[in-house]
């Protein structure tokens, strides 16, 4: 049991240094970074309040709610 357990760990720690060393991102990681762009974009663009908005805040505040 304990000699397949220093086995694993000796395959599977190699193997994880060498994923996480790779610096040249793949084409996977390059549309991942255009998606999370994207999404920053489409957030950015719904942060403004716009007058109704405003509006609707002032009455609130008015109201107490």
């Amino acid at each position: 049991m304990l000699r397949k357990t220093i086995i694993g760990i000796a395959v599977v720690l190699p193997l994880m240094g060498a994923l996480a060393a790779c610096d040249d991102p793949g084409p996977a990681e390059e549309a991942g970074e255009a998606l999370d762009d994207a999404g920053e974009s489409v957030k950015d663009a719904f942060k403004d309040d716009g007058p109704a908005e405003e509006t609707g805040e002032d009455i609130d505040d008015a109201t107490g709610n």
